[in-house]
């Protein structure tokens, strides 16, 4: 390929028809049918240096965890995925090679979970890569789940096991629509996050826009064996691997109590404080994890 509007060509011929979309890429604007329910928008943006190393990693992994990090926002709230637009800084060199990878790992994830790329954007400059997805979806009829419903009494739970994830696993997550979905269909679910910038980060995240506190208890929150690996060669230990890696893309969720929810119950929503019993002892807990500035 010559350069962008060939590859702008390609990318066209990769994607597919789709009963919603009206006009897809190469026009100024995608054309989409609105959905019934309320929309959701997210995104973002995945920079080569702090995300990922190009030099580790194919492009075709960097596309996938682009798109597959929304995925995990819209299923933080219970929200069905339909759209993307992507927009991507290359480098200067090798720029549409690494172009075409990185469509090819986004196209994949994308299909699995039935969202259409219907348009973007790319550039070039003399720094590293950077890919920007936004996302569109659906909420769920009831309305889509927020950080901000948690009520003191509630039960929190965790979809599976954290920590470690830097040992390969932050470029690989599985995001939980299904999960999700099937929660709100079960369950009454007050609150919802995903775990992306660490348990005990995001969990201070959902805590505080819903003005409560929380409670955990460290012997029942799942601990990833990568967190276990990590462990023999950071000084930390896997509860704090666990408590503050982040990039697990777990669901973290408050729910109504007693109603037998087969998650990992980590703790409970609590009038205010944020804290954790460990060995019978209950002391402050930091909400740890990654701080982008």
């Amino acid at each position: 390929m010559a350069g962008e509007f060939d590859f702008i060509a390609w990318v066209r011929k990769q994607t597919a028809s789709s009963e919603g979309m009206l006009v897809g890429p190469g026009d100024d604007c995608a054309v989409v049918v609105p959905p019934k329910q309320p929309l959701l928008i997210t995104t973002d943006v995945l920079t080569e240096g702090v995300d990922f190393l190009l030099r580790e990693t194919a492009p075709e992994a960097v596309g996938r965890k682009a798109m597959a990090v929304n995925l995990s926002d819209i299923a933080a709230m219970a929200g069905s995925p339909l759209y993307a637009v992507v927009g991507l800084v290359l480098p200067q060199s090798n720029g549409i090679a690494i172009a075409e990878g990185v469509h090819r790992g986004l196209a994949e994830v994308a299909a699995k979970y039935g969202v259409v790329i219907v348009g973007g954007d790319t550039n070039s400059w003399t720094g590293g890569l950077v890919v920007s997805v936004t996302l569109f979806g659906e909420a769920p009829d009831g309305g889509a789940i927020l950080r901000s419903g948690a009520e003191v009494g509630d039960e929190l739970f965790v979809t599976g096991p954290c920590g470690g994830s830097l040992l390969g696993r932050h470029l690989t997550p599985t995001p939980r629509i299904a999960e999700a979905q099937e929660l709100i269909r079960q369950f009454r679910i007050h609150a919802m996050i995903d775990i992306s910038d660490g348990l005990a980060a995001d969990l201070h995240h959902l805590v505080t826009e819903s003005g409560v506190g929380a409670k955990l208890f460290a012997d029942t929150i799942p601990i990833h064996s990568d967190a276990v690996e990590r462990s023999k060669h950071t000084g930390r230990t896997p509860l704090q691997h666990a408590l503050g890696d982040g990039e697990d893309f777990e669901l973290m969720f408050a729910a109504a109590p007693g109603q037998g929810i087969p998650y990992p119950r980590i703790g409970i929503v609590v009038e205010q404080g944020f804290t954790i019993v460990c060995d019978g002892i209950e002391s402050a807990l930091e909400p740890t994890g990654w701080k982008h500035f």
